[in-house]
């Protein structure tokens, strides 16, 4: 019998008697005491009565899906609406107790948020030393461990893409299982690289270096035309980039100075097999896990990622956090409306103020677009619950804990600080990771509650449902079950989140994730494109 391909959205009535009251919390989730509304379990039908915390009965007063909010009050219309004890829209219509809350009456507006920063800084309490988990790793020259063992070709400019593509067919399976200790060779190749402005040349060029220089990529040939924007000599100089090992220069081949693609693709192949054996030397070992930079990721995000997959997500950033690990909160314009929120968690008034001006800067840039903060949620977004940005945003932010907010970087900037930070990238998901990757995060959890199939290289993602019908209908994609807090078996967010744990230290250590198992991952390197295209 097939599977529902949506969670529970298909199901006709409600699950729920009519003949007697039943109590909210079985058919619902009240977030906290003072909000406006609830998510329902499963579908709601009409007629359906409630009784709420405070002992009134509530009659609902129309279908209600699950996953979409139920209004547990009657609200004017100009009204806030809240959820997670903050604002995710003002009421566009009057809205009646009972009523199903979403796009037909619930719109952003304009929030005047009084910020305070470090009201809320809770001080994390660090595992001892001689406590602290491992990892079997890859320890790296420069004192960075990797999760994975990569050689990496990488594209200066689109110009060079099928080039390395021809190169990578040249090391089939046959070949590199006399390598057992490398994971693959990636080819980072992208749309970019010429006829760009300075901005996007500096952005591309960090994303480049942090994959060069990445700790899951031990050795890397940069693969150029030669005329490009982008070149090869400029971006060593400017990133910094040394080769290590016996190679006294960074290798790259440029097209034209090799004489075609032909040649070009002789050389890579004669590079490649002399590197192959020295990326083949190392060997995994333990290491604290505080070596770990991990990348929090939601993508086909529902009603209830800020529930379920997102909190638990959560926990497990703040206990890689106690061991001295990083947790990297990312997709800036899925923070705007929840920013009070880390505000209050701001090491001090100067990391606050830098994650405000990346918000201010959003503003203007989508302004010049032609967009709007609001064109977040996506469709998937709004059909799983979700309503507004601000109410996606909330539930967002969920990933990033209870940890104090220690920097803010800018797209693929190289993270240099422990603990919880922001980097600034688009929401976006293949955009969002490159750029969390390159700056060094060296595995990633991936949440989602409507099925997103997203893997990267060379970071192994790993994939959380928040729901399980989700999980059942993907299981080969999906790595852990989030929707088993709903079912109330007992099983809350913690649990949960120590399980993401266990699952990214087995992961870390080299078991394979469901994306890496299905070999995806490759096609998603996108560098941010940022500025006009001349």
């Amino acid at each position: 019998m097939d599977k529902p391909l949506l969670p529970r959205l298909q199901i006709q009535g409600s699950a729920f008697p009519h003949d007697k009251p039943i109590d909210l919390q079985e058919a619902a989730v009240l977030l906290q005491a003072g909000d406006d509304v609830a998510i329902a379990r499963l579908p709601l039908s009409r007629g359906l009565v409630l009784r709420l915390p405070d002992g009134r009965l509530l009659e609902v007063g129309q279908r209600i899906q699950a996953g979409h909010k139920l209004a547990l009050r009657g609200i004017a219309q100009g009204q806030p609406v809240l959820r997670y004890g903050s604002i995710i829209g003002f009421a566009t219509q009057t809205i009646a107790a009972g009523s199903h809350v979403h796009t037909h009456n619930l719109a952003v507006g304009t929030l005047h948020q009084q910020y305070t920063y470090g009201s809320e800084l809770r001080l994390v309490d660090p595992v001892p030393l001689h406590q602290r988990r491992t990892f079997l790793g890859y320890k790296r020259p420069d004192g960075r461990v990797g999760t994975r063992n990569y050689l990496a070709l990488i594209g200066t400019v689109n110009c060079s893409a099928s080039t390395i593509r021809a190169i990578q067919k040249r090391f089939g399976p046959e070949i590199l299982r006399r390598y057992p200790q490398i994971d693959g060779i990636i080819g980072l190749t992208h749309k970019n690289g010429c006829a760009m402005g300075r901005q996007g040349i500096k952005t591309l060029q960090r994303v480049l270096a942090g994959m060069a220089s990445h700790p899951n990529v031990g050795a890397y040939v940069l693969v150029g035309l030669g005329c490009e924007s982008n070149q090869i000599p400029h971006l060593i100089n400017e990133m910094g980039l040394s080769a290590g090992r016996q190679w006294k220069e960074p290798l790259s081949l440029t097209l034209q100075e090799h004489e075609g693609v032909a040649q070009t693709v002789e050389e890579g192949v004669r590079l490649i097999s002399e590197l192959l054996p020295q990326v083949n030397e190392v060997r995994r070992e333990p290491v604290p896990i505080s070596e770990l930079t991990l990348a929090l990721q939601c993508g086909g995000s529902d009603g209830w990622s800020g529930v379920t997959a997102n909190p638990a997500l959560g926990y497990c950033a703040d206990e890689l956090i106690r061991q001295g690990g990083t947790a990297v909160l990312s997709e800036t314009p899925e923070i705007y409306g929840a920013e009070h929120v880390l505000l209050r968690r701001a090491r001090s008034q100067e990391v606050g103020e830098k994650l405000l001006a990346r918000l201010r800067w959003w503003e203007q840039y989508v302004a010049i677009n032609d967009m709007e903060m609001d064109n977040n949620p996506s469709p998937g977004n709004k059909l799983g619950g979700l309503t507004t940005i601000y109410e996606k945003s909330l539930g967002a932010i969920a990933k990033g804990g209870s940890s104090p907010l220690n920097a803010v970087y800018q797209y693929a900037e190289p993270i240099a600080e422990r603990g919880l930070v922001v980097m600034d990238t688009p929401g976006y998901d293949p955009v969002s990771v490159t750029g969390q990757v390159a700056g060094g995060a060296n595995i990633v959890v991936f949440t989602t509650g409507r099925g997103s199939c997203f893997g990267f290289k060379p970071a192994p993602s790993i994939k959380v449902a928040t729901n399980t019908p989700l999980y059942e209908n993907m299981r080969n994609d999906m790595d852990l079950n989030a929707g088993v807090i709903l079912e109330g078996e007992g099983v809350g967010a913690e649990e949960i989140g120590r399980q993401i744990l266990e699952e990214v230290i087995a992961v870390a250590s080299g078991k394979k994730s469901k994306s890496e198992a299905q070999d995806i991952g490759e096609e998603e390197f996108a560098p941010w494109i940022l500025g006009a295209t001349m």
